[in-house]
């Protein structure tokens, strides 16, 4: 079940749930791709009818962002949990190694891939890692190649941080000719590894976490913030008044 927020149609339900529903998708050889949808996505999706569409043609679409997650309560009376990129990495991985999926990854650096590739191999032995693909940045890419390599090493779970809205196009571009489930990441990779911090948890459990990375990275997340923050907060009292 998806419910409308603003812009983008997400899925509600408890994390767990959702889990149970992507084993039998990959079990039984469905592909699709997924979405974490946060503040940003949904302003970009706003901004652009052809990125909401991308997004809204997703099989899965996670409230990634704490603000997206509370809109349930305040926009459909529903309460809803939020579930995070950062999160579900590490815990689909659990998943992935328990049922001996055959797992590939694009995007991010040759580094954080390595460092990747390291941390799985040690602590996660029953995933088979397919490939790690890193494609060049400025340069067209061999998508065809990588599509190919994908199916006939009959990769079950690809999971694609190449950052929003990047992702979600690429996905959507090659949703029918990928057989596995994809799933965007974004920069949940580096924070696997441990080459990012991210913000405690207190802060995290407040929703604070889009704080932290503001004081981590100023100039950078700033400009974002004060857009989609404040656009997000406009668009959710107007669709709040008009219900």
């Amino acid at each position: 079940m998806k419910k409308r927020i603003i812009s983008i149609d997400v899925n509600a339900g408890k994390a767990a749930s959702q889990i149970d529903a992507l084993v039998a998708d990959i079990d039984n050889q469905r592909p699709g791709y997924a979405c974490f949808c946060n503040v940003h996505m949904l302003i970009e999706a706003y901004d652009d009818p052809a990125f909401a569409s991308v997004v809204n043609s997703a099989t899965y679409a996670f409230p990634d962002g704490f603000p997206v997650a509370k809109s349930f309560k305040w926009l459909h009376g529903m309460a809803q949990e939020r579930i995070a990129g950062m999160d579900f990495l590490p815990n689909f991985l659990q998943v992935c190694n328990q049922r001996g999926y055959k797992v590939a990854i694009i995007g991010s650096t040759d580094e954080i891939l390595e460092q990747t590739r390291a941390k799985i191999e040690a602590e996660l032995p029953r995933i088979t890692l397919t490939h790690l693909i890193s494609p060049p940045f400025g340069k067209p890419w061999d998508n065809a190649s990588y599509v190919q390599r994908l199916n006939e090493s009959g990769t079950q779970v690809v999971f694609v941080a190449l950052g929003c809205p990047k992702q979600e196009k690429w996905m959507h571009a090659h949703t029918g000719e990928v057989r596995g489930m994809m799933f965007g990441i974004g920069g949940a990779l580096p924070t696997y590894v441990g080459a990012i911090r991210r913000a405690p948890r207190w802060m995290i459990g407040l929703g604070l976490e889009w704080l932290y990375r503001l004081y981590k990275e100023p100039r950078r997340m700033f400009r974002r913030y004060f857009y989609t923050n404040t656009k997000f907060l406009f668009l959710l009292a107007r669709n709040m008044f008009k219900k």
